[in-house]
């Protein structure tokens, strides 16, 4: 992985821009992520009307289970900062990680808020979180820059296809179209961290199937 950490940089160090067809992608991506993000902002702040007592107890415990993994992905996100290093690649990582923990955190704040609006109390942030199953299959690492990359995108396309299966349980339909659209803005980041590769020269589809499930999950996570 350190030869291929070394040419990703050798081809940033030659080309003075990106690609820009990558790069245009990855700025689509971004739009993506804040549409979805502004339509979760809508609809997340509305308190939830029309549901019966059972069906609030139902909707709080799923959204908590969301808002636990918002807070590992904005752990995760500060954790590995600290690893990247100045090269043209980490600064590329990272530029995209802060954009991307910003999301997160708004999807932090609009979660919590909904579950105080259903009659429940938001699950807090822990210390730390374990990665250790993504490292030991190998879906990413911290000892690199472009492992640290990967890491993002298996957690990001887990979380994509997270959104996707729970959602369909919320039982307030304002709350099922906004953890749909959670979960669009999840799938941009999965995008966007794809994109990053394609810019840097890695020979790759920025979406590489026309789902994101966990059918066609290796299709999205790149190993180390």
């Amino acid at each position: 992985m350190q030869n291929e950490e070394i040419a990703l940089s050798e081809m940033s160090k030659t080309r003075h821009t990106y690609n820009l067809r990558s790069r245009r992608a990855a700025l689509a991506g971004g739009a993506i992520a804040g549409l979805a993000g502004a339509l979760g902002i809508s609809l997340l702040g509305e308190k939830a009307i029309a549901a019966t007592p059972d069906d609030n107890k139902n909707d709080a415990a799923i959204l908590n289970n969301a808002l636990f993994y918002e807070h590992q992905a904005i752990w995760a996100y500060t954790f590995a900062a600290g690893k990247l290093t100045n090269t043209d690649v980490g600064k590329a990582v990272l530029a995209l990680a802060l954009r991307n923990q910003n999301d997160h955190k708004e999807h932090r704040d609009l979660l919590a808020s909904a579950v105080k609006n259903l009659g429940a109390n938001p699950v807090t942030a822990e210390s730390s979180y374990d990665l250790s199953s993504y490292i030991n299959k190998k879906e990413g690492n911290i000892d690199s820059d472009v492992n640290i990359a990967k890491l993002a995108l298996a957690l990001e396309t887990d979380a994509a296809i997270a959104y996707t299966v729970e959602a369909a349980k919320l039982k307030t339909p304002g709350l099922i179209t906004a953890g749909a659209s959670i979960g669009m803005a999840e799938a941009a980041h999965a995008a966007a961290i794809r994109a990053t590769f394609k810019a840097l020269g890695m020979n790759l589809e920025i979406v590489p199937a026309a789902f994101v499930s966990s059918n066609n999950r290796n299709s999205w996570v790149l190993t180390v």
